[in-house]
């Protein structure tokens, strides 16, 4: 259901008024973009011990069985509607998780950061096409400007890099930008469609990934399935994904979808290679060229810019 207006103020799906300030969604969405962006570096070495389509079922499983009790709300009702649509956006989650994981294990991890920020420039479009909303000059504008700072930041990380060629990885990560796009569109549509609690729909949303994952993975390997290792690293790096990346980052990304419009959700998101590129330097003592800030520094300014007020904007 698309936001309404009262007396000229725009109203999200549950009647609260959608402010274009800068508020609790979009720190939300930001503290996703922090974690999401150093997710990479760790599903990039989880994926090294494990096959993809396992280390999905294995991630969104543990993500359900944390999440089992926000499952009290569909006892009622509403449950075959709860479970319509959150099978749905799981379904498409574990498109995106499919393409991203496959992608990140064939590529560099700020290759990977830098492609998937092209969802800040597909979502406008999607936008326009799946919900008839227009978006803003400025919101296009500010996604030109998001764009040309992460492509700064992979120039400067390819700089080092033993090999900067586009292979598929990279086509897997765009396909997983696109699908992103269309996530967020998709959840801002169904908001109204349903009044679960934004942890119940995370939980049923990892519940059918899960599912999902797993009877792909059986049916690539002919029914063979692999114990996970035993080593520290990777269930330290399990518990980052699951609790931050996975339980936090969807609870919050659903909380700020019907809150605020698909295009700020994406460009605020888009500053993850900015966090990537923080927490590489920093934790994995990888080199970013001045390109490389600058780009940054041009991410972070138009995700700043798109939450301004109109007359502020301009």
């Amino acid at each position: 259901m698309d936001s309404k207006r009262a007396g000229g103020i725009a109203l999200t799906p549950g009647g609260v008024p959608a402010r274009p300030g800068f508020g609790m969604a979009e720190l939300m969405l930001l503290l996703v973009a922090a974690v999401w962006g150093g997710s990479y570096a760790v599903a990039k070495q989880a994926t090294l011990q494990l096959p993809v389509l396992e280390f999905i079922a294995l991630r969104f499983g543990l993500t359900f069985l944390v999440l089992l009790p926000a499952l009290r709300p569909l006892v009622g009702p509403q449950w075959r509607q709860g479970l319509a649509v959150g099978g749905l956006l799981g379904a498409n989650l574990l498109a995106i998780f499919v393409c991203e994981t496959f992608g990140v294990s064939l590529t560099s991890a700020s290759n990977a950061s830098f492609l998937i920020s092209l969802c800040v420039a597909f979502t406008p479009l999607a936008e326009w096409w799946l919900l008839g909303e227009r978006p803003a000059p400025r919101v296009f504008a500010a996604a030109a400007i998001s764009l040309a700072g992460a492509a700064l930041l992979s120039l400067s990380a390819h700089a080092s890099a033993s090999s900067a060629g586009l292979g598929w990885g990279d086509a897997l990560m765009v396909a997983a930008a696109v699908l992103r796009a269309l996530m967020v569109c998709l959840t801002r549509r169904l908001a109204g469609r349903h009044a679960l609690p934004a942890l119940t729909l995370t939980a049923v949303q990892a519940g059918t990934m899960a599912l999902g994952a797993a009877a792909l993975a059986l049916a690539v390997s002919g029914g063979a399935w692999h114990l996970p290792p035993a080593t520290a690293s990777f269930w330290w790096g399990m518990a980052y994904l699951v609790l931050l990346c996975t339980v936090f980052a969807f609870f919050a990304q659903n909380h700020a979808a019907s809150r605020t419009s698909p295009s700020r959700v994406s460009l605020l998101m888009g500053s993850e290679p900015v966090f990537g590129a923080l927490i590489a330097v920093w934790g994995f003592g990888e080199r970013v060229g001045p390109g490389g800030w600058i780009g940054g520094a041009m991410i972070v300014a138009a995700a700043w810019w798109v939450t301004l007020p109109p007359r502020a904007a301009r």
